[in-house]
């Protein structure tokens, strides 16, 4: 099994290459939940183009997602943005630094943008949580991402923690057999790591009440509860959002896997079983036999 990376490989393959030789380019993909690339040079070679078009893109702005946008990439933001697109970025390839250490940071945090819009919620919600602990408050704004058909993300701070809600569609009925095994014995607790907990069709106490949730066998709901520990120093809550972003895709993943895993061996299985049974086959007498004066004796 691999490790799922938080950057995008295609624009960070792709950047590097051009900021290496410039040339042409007119290429649009596709990256996980949905999320819509477009990078071109419209104008000139050594001017790339770099759209982003995300289904839950009104629900980040709320959050402020345009202020960590202006953060990350300040004056590569584009003014006009792509048709179809919710940002677009200008990349000047001139304008890169020369040494290849910073114009790899440059290219890294370029791949980062869809990681860094949907990180807008979860960064909210940290800074509620010191506000809550400063104040004594009880609990903040439920935000709501709703980042794919039929499921979405619920953030929540509170005084002494931050609680991520994730909901998932089990298509399949062994989708959802693997799921649970998955987060119902996983260990109890890990060193540093936030609790986990699963439920399978009802919702959990902290979105119960929120209309229009399911309450269907292929849904489940996992939460996960993040302490300051996991969230107080920059460098942690970076790796926390970008680890936590892709639980839904991680988790569906290592069950494509497990379930190719064991039709791998299902097959191996049966392939023995059939050398076994080909053993055992009793072989036909193909010599001739003859009488004592020599004839042949044929069998009716």
């Amino acid at each position: 099994m691999i490790l799922l990376e938080s950057h995008n490989f295609v624009i960070y393959t792709t950047l590097t290459e051009k900021a290496a030789k410039p040339s042409s380019l007119d290429v649009a993909f596709v990256d996980f939940d949905g999320v819509r690339f477009h990078m071109s040079t419209p104008e000139k070679k050594t001017v790339l183009q770099l759209s982003m078009s995300i289904r839950c893109w009104d629900e980040l702005a709320l959050y402020g997602a345009l202020d960590i946008l202006k953060r990350e990439y300040g004056s590569l933001i584009s003014a006009a943005t792509e048709p179809e697109y919710n940002v677009t970025l200008q990349i000047d390839l001139e304008q890169l630094p020369a040494d290849a250490e910073g114009r790899d940071v440059i290219l890294k945090s370029i791949s980062l943008m869809k990681r860094n819009v949907l990180g807008a919620p979860f960064e909210l919600a940290f800074r509620e949580q010191k506000k809550l602990e400063d104040s004594g408050g009880s609990r903040g704004q439920l935000m709501q991402v709703h980042y794919r058909d039929e499921e979405a993300i619920y953030i929540q701070a509170a005084s002494d923690r931050v609680t991520v809600i994730f909901s998932t569609v089990f298509r399949e009925e062994t989708d959802r057999v693997f799921g649970k095994l998955f987060l119902q014995n996983a260990p109890p607790s890990i060193q540093n790591a936030p609790q986990v907990l699963y439920s399978n069709r009802d919702p959990p106490l902290e979105i119960r009440d929120l209309p229009g949730l399911r309450h269907s066998e292929d849904i489940g709901y996992v939460t996960f509860v993040l302490f300051p520990r996991h969230f107080a120093k920059s460098d942690v809550s970076f790796n926390t959002i970008s680890h936590i972003q892709l639980f839904r895709d991680y988790l569906h993943y290592h069950i494509k896997c497990c379930k190719a895993y064991m039709h791998s061996r299902m097959r191996h299985r049966v392939s023995e079983f059939q050398k076994v049974l080909n053993r055992a086959k009793m072989e036909a007498a193909t010599a001739e036999r003859k009488t004592v004066t020599g004839r042949t004796m044929i069998s009716r």
